[in-house]
């Protein structure tokens, strides 16, 4: 019989069974498809030895006027600017207090109380001390979390433990950084929260603690920030990295500048500072649907008057904004259930605001990613898109991806784009996780879709950079695509690739038919060590739906290692394998876990010869 070439469509089907999609692939992992064809994708490099506090679900970079390349970041911790892989503590200040004889330790113990009756602290807060003079054989002048409010006091832990039970410090300035922010979603218990009050009773749907999740972009070279629910802060380029940065509305000349917001953009080329959620004009309500921006150029004036063009808008569908981007000569706007777009027209009205998608859904802040001038988002069931209408998205793992998240967690969603393979990027929890653990990917020129287990929680596209950013549950910033293996920390590892097709029919499905030789087409172009391998494995059925047959049960095996056989740089590669495989249909995985390997998939074929009914 002539060999059987084994051409499987490009993309990963998981909404219906595995005969159903046959011709194609059923599971993936850290595998993407080029040209058609899949490949493991590219690996991950640290960019220093330095960390961060807290989860990073925010990242921006952008130039100094000096050339100087600088990257935000914000944790539900701290607010950080790397600069050359180090990252420099910019968190803003929520107040300084002066102390008299503050601390109170206790002989053999690292817990010293603190005395501060001025309050506004909480646990995990982050407070700096100076001017201590020594308690109890301890100079407490340095940073330290607070671990456990009670009252008026508040206790930290020291480097080395007390050598003698006491009460002092002197005069102490104590720093407080501005409070921290959850880690995770925390679903709420009682009135309002679970089913209890989900009707007509209560606020219905799942009730949760929001997460810290900052906003950030570049104005010039200085960076204004924000996280949701906080107020709007600057950090000026020219302080120096290691300076706080400050609260926008304290800055001289600063005039109604917004307390309270849930978002903040700039609009690149007209230049004004937009804050989406924020409290009314001279008063401290908070309106989550209240789109209000500051004067052209001026991010400290946001006082309407005949001869500034600052003002606000109020959007009417939904209940709060949750994100907004630039976009082409516009800015996108989605609220829970709506996507708006906004433009500039000029004065009196200054920027309109136009309802171009309802009945639409968004699950987080970091849910869009914007390629090819197209946005791309993640709702609560589906997946839309915009490039001047709103459309649902095909998707050929919506059932797999939606009915495999928690949706508690749903907040945690992150996007990003790697403009180099032209994908999307979703990081997801999984049911019964707390942390990204998931990822999905939708290639938009190949129109196709595949997934994986990855745990990142803030992506940024290559850009001004040398390769696409992303932050790690290391707590340290990694380059995608740089190098084949996993180098998130000193000790590279093997990163485990693998994909699977679905069922597919030998001959007819009717008959047996029996395998024994496989041209495995393979290429191992881009691997780092001289003899790169990836494993092979047919999988036969007596008939779909029946389980894959015990390759013992044939007296043969269904596995095999492919192994390039020559030096780099020459593509020399297995040309044969044989094995013994029988059954009506057959499944085909390719997979890998080994340092230095980088692969692609080609068109596989089989040999085999009928054999029989039984």
């Amino acid at each position: 019989m002539p060999l059987k070439a084994l051409r499987i469509k490009p993309g990963v089907n998981r909404e219906n069974t595995r005969y159903t999609t046959e011709g194609g692939w059923y599971e993936s992992d850290n595998v993407r498809f080029r040209q058609d064809f899949p490949e493991k994708i590219g690996g991950w490099t640290r960019i220093s030895s330095s960390t961060f506090l807290g989860v990073c679900r925010s990242l921006n970079a952008w130039v100094t006027l000096g050339s100087i390349r600088l990257t935000g970041l914000g944790t539900n911790l701290k607010f950080y600017i790397e600069q050359g892989g180090l990252y420099n503590d910019v968190t803003p200040i929520r107040a300084t207090v002066a102390l008299t004889d503050p601390f109170t330790t206790v002989s053999g113990s690292a817990i010293v109380t603190v005395t501060d009756a001025t309050g506004g602290y909480s646990n995990g807060d982050f407070v700096t001390f100076s001017g201590a003079s020594a308690v109890g054989g301890l100079t407490l002048n340095d940073e330290y979390q607070i671990t456990f409010v009670a009252g008026t006091t508040y206790t930290i832990t020291a480097s080395a433990n007390a050598s003698s039970s006491a009460t002092g410090g002197g005069s102490v300035s104590a720093v407080y950084q501005i409070n921290v922010g959850a880690e995770t979603s925390v679903p709420l218990t009682g009135w309002s929260g679970g089913t209890w009050g989900a009707g007509t009773w209560g606020t219905g749907g799942v009730s949760a603690e929001g997460i810290r999740l900052w906003s950030h972009f570049n104005f010039g070279e200085n960076l204004i920030l924000a996280y949701r629910g906080g107020a709007i802060y600057y950090w000026i380029a020219q302080d120096g990295v290691g300076t706080p940065a400050v609260a926008l509305a304290g800055l001289a000349g600063a005039s109604n500048v917004p307390t309270t917001v849930n978002f903040v953009l700039g609009s690149d080329v007209s230049r004004f500072v937009f804050a989406f959620g924020a409290n009314i004009l001279g008063s401290g309500t908070f309106n989550p649907l209240l789109v209000r921006w500051s004067d052209q150029e001026n991010p400290l004036n946001w006082t309407p008057s005949a001869v500034n063009q600052a003002g606000d808008i109020q959007l009417s569908q939904g209940s709060e904004i949750v994100t907004a981007i630039q976009s082409r000569q516009e800015l996108l706007v989605w609220t829970d259930s709506a996507l708006y777009s906004m433009q500039y027209v000029g004065a009196p009205v200054v920027w309109g605001a136009q309802l171009v998608g309802d009945n639409t859904s968004i699950v987080s802040q970091n849910a869009v990613a914007y390629a090819n001038g197209v946005a791309f988002w993640m709702g609560k069931d589906k997946f839309y898109t915009y490039s001047g209408t709103v459309k649902p998205l095909r998707c050929d793992l919506r059932k797999f991806v939606f009915e495999n998240m928690d949706s508690s967690q749903m907040a945690q969603v992150c996007a990003g784009t790697n403009e180099a393979y032209n994908e999307v990027w979703w990081f997801y929890c999984s049911a019964g996780s707390s942390v990204n653990d998931s990822y999905v990917i939708y290639n938009y020129v190949a129109d196709i879709w595949y997934y994986g287990s990855l745990g990142r929680t803030a992506w940024l596209d290559s850009g001004i950079r040398d390769y696409p950013l992303a932050a790690t549950y290391s707590y340290n910033l990694v380059n995608h695509e740089e190098g084949v293996d996993n180098n998130e920390t000193a000790t590279a590892t093997a990163i485990s690739a693998s994909i699977q097709s679905s069922e597919f029919d030998l001959e007819d499905g009717h008959q047996f038919a029996f395998v024994w030789r496989v041209i495995p087409d393979i290429s191992f172009s881009g691997s780092t060590i001289d003899a790169p391998n990836a494993t092979m494995t047919l999988l036969p059925l007596a008939s779909s739906g029946s389980g894959y047959n015990s390759p013992s049960s044939e007296g043969g095996t269904n596995t095999a290692t492919i192994t390039r056989s020559a030096v780099l740089p020459i593509e020399a590669f297995t040309p044969q394998l044989y094995t013994r495989v029988r059954g009506r249909q057959m499944a085909m995985k390719i997979e890998s876990d080994g340092l230095g390997v980088q692969w692609q998939l080609g068109t596989p074929r089989i040999d085999m010869r009928p054999d029989g009914r039984r």
